[in-house]
């Protein structure tokens, strides 16, 4: 049974900082391109950052120089280090390992609030 486990939500500060965490079970995990997505409310869920198997890294523009995803294989682990919080990043955070449209798995989301 594959199973994606977010961890490392809250509630911060804008300017503040929290890392996420997404822990996988049942799958090959350095086999996986890993991503994380976010969905504030009443708006559509939106990506936010890629992980190849060969640890090509892309980010949507808002994030960029303020998140960092990183993967630790051996520990089946998918990370996003969030940086210089705003508003505009509250949501709720999930996690996707994917290869194909047959092995497209998701996490049930960790919530992050940025608020003062």
């Amino acid at each position: 049974q594959v199973q994606l486990v977010e961890s490392g939500g809250g509630l911060v500060q804008p300017g503040g900082s929290l890392r996420l965490s997404c822990a996988a079970s049942g799958i090959t995990f350095s086999a996986y391109a890993l991503n994380w997505y976010r969905q504030a409310p009443g708006k559509q869920r939106e990506w936010v950052a890629l992980i190849t198997s060969g640890l090509n890294i892309s980010y949507r523009e808002s994030v960029k120089g303020r998140f960092t995803i990183s993967r630790d294989n051996a520990n089946n682990t998918v990370f996003l280090q969030m940086n210089s919080l705003n508003a505009e990043d509250t949501g709720v955070y999930s996690c996707n390992a994917f290869i194909g449209s047959e092995r497209d798995y998701w996490g049930q989301g960790t919530q992050v609030t940025v608020s003062s």
